[in-house]
């Protein structure tokens, strides 16, 4: 046997065993295996590997624990949209859970001038739909429309599609916020009169409260004045 090299008969698979980092055994395809400097050079490496691993598993550990414990898992800014006229853009934002619930949902208006910005908030269980300026020079108005279901009127444990969406107007700047419809009005369709400017809204009572729409259900067609946020009418 030489002075540089170990002699072993049979087939074996090469690997590397380490036991409290201090201990390595080596066993290779073939009869001739390693070169006693090979063994200490190939040890070390798979013990820096194992090291980098070891860190590896530490790190993500504690990002899990220090992620897990934030209120929110983050935040979903779910669409920008610029407020014409003036210096604001307004973002649509949902903070969900660590189980990817919606918890809160609001809109933040930006002042891209300085910086500040006023938030508008909605449940976390609603529905946040349509968000509309509405621009009209001549009369003075300059507002935005929004649709959203904000109520659990069934009272079933949170907001559903079966829950009647709300319209809601607040100012260019987020700073007020009016309901327009009442919460047991079920609202169908809205459209802006730019020559009056007033909105249309039609819906229905749940007249029964049964949860459907029937023959015995109240229909009704509301016109707001968009400029005193009062209604001037019903069909």
């Amino acid at each position: 046997m030489g002075k540089e090299s170990l002699w072993l008969s049979g087939e074996f698979r090469h690997k590397f065993i380490f036991l409290n980092y201090r201990m390595a055994t080596c066993i290779t395809e073939g009869s001739r295996i390693l070169n006693p400097r090979s063994i200490g050079q190939r040890c070390a490496a798979a013990k820096k590997d194992h090291m980098k691993y070891t860190l590896s598993i530490f790190l993500t550990c504690l990002t899990l624990s220090v992620f897990g414990q934030d209120k929110y898992d983050y935040i979903q800014f779910n669409k920008l949209t610029e407020v014409k006229g003036t210096d604001y853009v307004i973002a649509s934002i949902d903070n969900r859970s660590k189980m990817a619930e919606s918890k809160n949902k609001y809109l933040l208006f930006i002042d891209t001038k300085n910086g500040s910005s006023t938030q508008v908030d909605f449940p976390g269980d609603g529905y946040l739909g349509q968000v509309e300026q509405v621009k009209i020079d001549d009369l003075e108005i300059n507002k935005i429309v929004v649709a959203a279901k904000t109520v659990d009127l069934d009272g079933k444990g949170g907001i559903d599609w079966s829950d009647p969406q709300q319209i809601f107007v607040l100012s260019a700047d987020g700073k007020t916020k009016k309901q327009l419809t009442e919460n047991n009005f079920f609202t169908r369709t809205w459209v802006i009169n730019h020559q009056t400017g007033t909105i249309v809204i039609t819906g229905h009572y749940d007249s029964n409260k049964n949860g459907k729409y029937d023959k015995t259900d109240k229909n009704e067609i509301l016109i707001f004045d968009l400029k005193t946020l009062e209604l001037k009418r019903k069909i």
